[in-house]
């Protein structure tokens, strides 16, 4: 018995020592210096607002680093796809020199399935030409020595229960993107994982949207706030309170 509880002790330390160096592996020290570009879509264009998800982490970055001067820049086009994303990958990314890029897309190229007048599906990205051009764009950004965290597309709809129009098929984008990430040996933030769990427990009444977006696709705070404590988990670090700006008096004309 003594000597079998040596043997589980031994094989429950190597396991945790196994579980922290995956976690050092996979969360990289920030360093002085470091320029954080935030690829993606519609999404990621709104999120240098006040509120937004970037807005968000550069506040957390200063709180717990400000003696790195850490850079974060936002690389958002309204309506991309990961074709369009290619395309301006030189000017918007590799030109910019960052050293870790969040890429968060695949919502447009799959909300942009429609059948078109003859009734055939189009307007949205192949399977085969999501996974190319994720492994495209990893492939170049890494030539330049930075980093990629690679994030699953979100949510089209927010209903619980697995009735939105796309979520079949969103599910399996967000399996290509899990994929392109492990076998790319990129970070992974699965941020379609983190909104089904806030989603299956906040919205008892199974509403399309209002629980972390405004239209079922574009966040509102609180799926900023999600968007931000997820990608800081990537950076180990975790999501500062900013304070909110106190409203301006109203003062009365002479």
């Amino acid at each position: 018995m003594f000597t079998r509880s040596i043997v589980l002790a031994s094989l429950t330390a190597l396991l945790s020592l196994n579980t922290l160096a995956a976690v050092a592996t996979t969360t990289p020290a920030l360093k002085k210096g470091d320029r954080i570009l935030f690829l993606g879509d519609s999404i990621t264009a709104g999120a240098t607002s006040p509120q937004g998800f970037i807005t968000l982490i550069k506040y957390s970055l200063d709180a717990a680093h400000k003696d790195l001067g850490i850079e974060t820049i936002g690389a958002g086009i309204s309506g991309n796809k990961v074709g369009q994303l290619r395309a301006r990958l030189q000017r918007d990314v590799l030109d910019k020199k960052p050293t870790i890029v969040f890429i968060y897309i695949g919502i447009n190229d799959v909300w942009h399935w429609k059948k078109n007048k003859d009734g055939i599906l189009a307007g949205g990205t192949t399977r085969e030409a999501f996974e190319s051009g994720l492994k495209d764009i990893i492939g170049k950004i890494n030539g330049i020595g930075a980093r990629v965290i690679l994030c699953t597309p979100s949510v089209i709809g927010e209903k619980a229960d697995g009735t939105n129009d796309y979520d079949t098929m969103l599910t399996e984008y967000c399996g290509i993107s899990r994929k392109v990430a492990s076998e790319t040996q990129s970070g992974m933030v699965d941020l379609h994982n983190a909104f089904i769990a806030y989603i299956k427990a906040n919205n008892k009444e199974n509403k399309p949207n209002g629980i972390l977006t405004g239209d079922k696709v574009h966040l509102n705070a609180q799926g900023n706030k999600l968007v931000a404590e997820e990608m800081l988990k990537a950076l180990g670090v975790k999501l500062a309170d900013m304070p909110v700006p106190a409203r301006q008096k109203k003062t009365r004309g002479k």
